[in-house]
């Protein structure tokens, strides 16, 4: 039989870890839940005291779906391509485990890993989404003297806001959207609730007060939308590193870029400093 100490652990991973008000409960804002969820992972060390010269940046990507097409849409694709691939829906996609052929990414041939390759660049095609990116460049960073600065806590202020902005353009901006994240580890987490509330209570160039509510969520949750944030953030890092070369991945990438009011792609990736 199952412990109860299995149980509780079990649960403590299907229940995502959500920033409340201090009464515990749920705020939903003024005017209920938004229609947008956004999905949040990062590519990169967020630490400025050693730089890799060959992935100098670090990148923080935002993945806003509209929960409609996201729900019917988006979820269901990624698990029949996981039937098709793996034969069950369990495995979670990590870019750099596929990059580097790891775990179950071991492919039988380099004709089965192309195929993969093209279903997963078709199914990441036709999932609407829009994408907001941050890439901090750590040795300009460094030039400047900003030794002590966290590009975590950086990319998120500028992300945050140009997700306000594209959420004010859907008249979505007293409305709750939820902002998800992975679990880091308790420090780091903590720092990142603390800066996160910190953003939305109004210390932030845009001078308001943001509907956003922080949800972090295990490691090991099979979430779609995590999922799709994983597999972005390094491609736009390395448009970033290597602007010249040849990269399909950003191409595709580039066409879901937030492109703001002035329908300019900047607007969705900022290159800071």
């Amino acid at each position: 039989m199952e412990s109860n100490n299995n149980r509780r652990q079990r649960h403590a991973i299907a229940q995502p870890q959500t920033v409340a008000d201090a009464s515990g409960a749920q705020p939903a804002g003024l005017g209920g839940f938004g229609d947008f969820v956004v999905y949040v992972d990062e590519s990169g060390d967020h630490g400025m005291k050693t730089l890799d010269p060959d992935y100098p940046v670090f990148v923080l990507a935002l993945c806003v779906f509209q929960k409609r097409h996201y729900a019917e849409n988006v979820v269901s694709a990624l698990h029949r391509f996981k039937f098709q691939h793996f034969g069950h829906d369990v495995v979670v996609l990590h870019d750099h485990e596929i990059r580097k052929e790891k775990g179950q990414f071991r492919f039988a041939s380099r004709l089965h890993k192309d195929c993969f390759i093209a279903d997963l660049t078709q199914f990441i095609a036709a999932s609407e989404f829009v994408l907001i990116c941050c890439a901090v460049d750590k040795i300009r960073l460094q030039s400047d003297g900003r030794l002590f600065d966290n590009p975590y806590h950086i990319a998120l202020g500028v992300c945050l806001e140009a997700l306000y902005c594209y959420l004010q353009e859907r008249q979505q901006e007293c409305r709750c959207t939820h902002v998800i994240v992975e679990c880091r580890g308790k420090k780091e987490d903590a720092e990142l609730k603390l800066e996160f509330l910190r953003i939305c209570a109004g210390e932030n160039r845009i001078g308001k007060s943001l509907p956003f509510e922080l949800v972090f969520a295990d490691k090991r949750i099979n979430s779609a939308g995590l999922q799709m944030a994983d597999l972005v953030a390094r491609p736009v890092g390395m448009s970033v590193i290597r602007p010249d070369q040849s990269n399909r991945a950003f191409a595709l990438l580039r066409q879901k870029l937030y492109a703001g009011a002035k329908g300019s792609s900047a607007a969705g990736l900022t290159i800071y400093p």
